[in-house]
């Protein structure tokens, strides 16, 4: 009999960035506040700026692991909010620090509720995540859920980035043909890469807010949602309503 397999991407989907944004704001706002810099606006740009070379390295054939592109941006990206020298003003060893609080972030409240659900319910529950299978079970570990580290799926270990179409191509092709298989993400552009390959789609909007469904192009979610037990409730639903779903069909 088919297994049905939902596979969720991991930082800013099942793990929040709240923590991560305290501390900084601890380490940081000396350097910041002078500039007018919130501590959570440099967070995102930091790590935007950190996926973009993370992706452009992935494209160019040169892949390198995401904490590590992380790291080696955070200054240049500091001198581009405006701070003249900065390394004068942050020191490597406050580097060192927000980096680790990046290891240390929380995973959201409802997500243990939402894996019993799918599981309970016959579902195989998968990650498919830009950070290392090491950093991604400290996650689970700290919150006390069981994801077991087969299960998670690293761009570390493919040596592609997301969202190349081949990263999302590979784990579909991990996954048995005849499964059912979806994609579960709070960012739209996960999501409707994964669409691409063959996967059904799911999108919760406690990252985003907003899809932004009009620079997608024809990409139609299967679900949409407020928070992760409430996608994996509504994933759940829709499969269950619904045929098995075959690659090159309508959705």
């Amino acid at each position: 009999m088919p297994t049905k397999n939902i596979v969720f991407d991991v930082v800013g989907t099942l793990v929040s960035f709240s923590s991560f944004y305290t501390s900084l704001s601890t380490i940081l706002s000396p350097a910041l506040a002078p500039h007018n810099i919130s501590p959570q606006h440099f967070a995102y740009t930091w790590q935007t700026a950190a996926e973009l070379e993370f992706t452009f390295l992935s494209i160019s054939s040169q892949y390198t692991p995401y904490t590590t592109v992380l790291r080696s941006l955070f200054h240049r990206t500091l001198y581009l909010c405006g701070v003249p020298n900065p390394r004068d003003v942050v020191s490597d060893e406050q580097v060192d620090a927000c980096v680790q609080a990046y290891s240390e972030l929380d995973v959201r409240d409802d997500v243990n509720l939402a894996f019993d659900w799918l599981r309970n319910h016959g579902w195989r529950v998968w990650c498919f995540t830009s950070s290392s299978p090491q950093r991604v079970t400290g996650y689970f570990e700290r919150a006390g859920i069981d994801m077991p580290v087969a299960n998670i799926i690293s761009c570390d270990t493919l040596g592609l980035a997301k969202p190349a179409l081949s990263a999302y191509q590979a784990v579909w092709n991990m996954l048995p043909d005849g499964d059912e298989k979806w994609f579960a993400a709070a960012h739209m552009w996960d999501v409707s890469a994964a669409k691409k390959v063959g996967f059904r789609g799911a999108w919760c909007s406690v990252l985003e807010g907003e899809t932004c469904e009009h620079i997608y192009g024809r990409v139609e979610l299967d679900v949409r949602a407020e928070g992760v037990l409430d996608m994996a409730k509504k994933v759940v639903e829709k499969s269950d309503c619904s045929q098995m779903f075959v690659p090159g069909t309508s959705s």
